[in-house]
């Protein structure tokens, strides 16, 4: 029970971290603690499947940079490790003529961000490309692609143990502490000064934490003594998914060109590697952290979003939007319209109502929803012994190698490793 380094969360981050830390540092001890019986049980195991070419992320940011790099090592994993995979392309299309301009703005984006392959095309190379899509003009990325990122997360967790990690499931870290003086008297209290403690009041020492913990993130970072902020808000997505006999339909992934007014980038569809197809998603404020249906409840986590005031300034800049999310939330033929924009053939006959995922929003103060990654820590005893992953949205998955790197180069500066 005494390691050298712990990583709380064992999402895909979490495990891409743990893998590579434990590949630089083989000597160490190393551990991934998961509340969960299984891993990679929340936002790794409910997201679209998407590796993304990294078109829309401001030039320069993080996103942007560990996009494209995890991108080209999301795929060279795949490839060693036998993981199928499909690279089967996304049309992000303008079916408006006032979207041009930003769609030409999101190729120059790309460009800079150097996304392989972009380029923009006609409404006849979009029927070229996929048959029932209408639109006037779309940037084509070849380079995007599908996968199934829980397959990833556990391939990322045997090479973990492989090279000797431990992975304690069942394990909800609640409190951590530095060990109490009589236990640094011995060799062992002063070489791992840190308790963590699980919810059962098990415990396990360890001298330093990596916390990549999601929907939990600004919850375990007060739980250590270190900022609240930024604080997470739930969003539910909610996909709907064509009827088999319709996914002819669609063959890559199909985008609108995102609006700048609006938080969320808006109905794509996506085909995924089981050969369904999902339609969607929307964005809707969850009344539970982990509440992936409609009517799941926790008292503890809608009072902590209803009562920060940055959700308030968030809503009241999108009232127009969060509310005809919430009517599309209701009712499927609202959101069948949205889907009809680019592929007009889809009837409401032709969709069933899917699976959700809930995205780990960050939001500051001031109403803003965080951007970018964001990873720090704190001072005194603890603070100074723990790195937070704090912000980790999408594109993590698709950069999740990339921001193990980033991550083992702060634990080694930190912690002095």
């Amino acid at each position: 029970s005494t390691f050298d380094v712990a990583v709380v969360g064992a999402g895909i981050v979490g495990l891409a971290s743990a893998r590579e830390l434990v590949r630089r540092h083989p000597s160490l001890a190393f551990a991934v603690l998961e509340k969960e019986k299984e891993l990679a049980h929340h936002q790794s195991g409910h997201n679209s499947g998407v590796i993304h070419s990294g078109i829309y992320y401001k030039p320069g940011s993080l996103k942007a940079k560990l996009c494209v790099q995890g991108a080209a090592l999301c795929y060279e994993y795949c490839d060693q490790k036998g993981i199928p995979y499909k690279q089967c392309g996304k049309l992000i299309v303008a079916v408006e003529q006032d979207e041009i301009p930003r769609l030409k703005a999101l190729y120059e984006r790309g460009l800079q961000n150097n996304v392989r392959g972009l380029k923009l095309i006609g409404a006849k190379e979009i029927q070229a490309k996929e048959p029932f899509c209408r639109g006037l003009m779309a940037l084509d990325s070849p380079y995007t692609g599908i996968v199934n990122y829980k397959q990833v997360a556990q391939s990322y967790a045997e090479d973990f143990q492989e090279a000797g990690g431990t992975i304690l499931t069942d394990f909800e870290v609640t409190n951590m502490e530095m060990a109490k003086e009589s236990s640094s008297e011995s060799e062992d209290g002063l070489k791992y000064p840190v308790v963590v403690r699980n919810s059962k009041g098990e415990e396990i020492y360890c001298r330093h934490i990596v916390t990549c913990a999601g929907l939990y993130s600004d919850r375990l970072s007060e739980i250590s003594g270190c900022s609240p902020e930024p604080r997470i808000v739930p969003f539910r997505g909610d996909y709907l998914v064509l009827k088999p006999e319709k996914c002819y339909m669609v063959k890559g992934n199909i985008y609108p060109v995102p609006n700048p007014r609006f938080p969320f980038l808006g109905f794509h569809f996506t085909p995924r590697m089981d050969g369904s197809v999902w339609l969607g998603p929307n964005a809707v404020l969850a009344f539970k952290r982990e509440g992936y249906r409609l009517f799941d409840f926790s008292t503890g986590d809608f009072l902590d979003a209803v009562t920060y005031s940055g959700l308030w300034k968030l809503v009241l800049r999108n009232l127009s939007y969060g509310l005809s999310e919430i009517y599309r939330a209701c009712f499927l033929s609202a959101q069948v319209e949205q889907l009809q924009k680019f592929i007009p053939e889809v009837t409401i006959n032709d969709v069933l109502r899917g699976p959700s995922g809930v995205r780990a929003q960050a939001l500051d103060s001031d109403g803003n929803l965080v951007d970018d990654f964001v990873f720090d820590g704190g001072s005194g005893d603890i603070g100074s012994r723990i790195l937070h992953v704090r912000n980790a949205p999408s594109p993590a998955a698709t950069s999740s190698l990339a921001i193990a790197k980033m991550i083992a180069d702060e634990v080694k500066r930190r912690f002095e490793l």
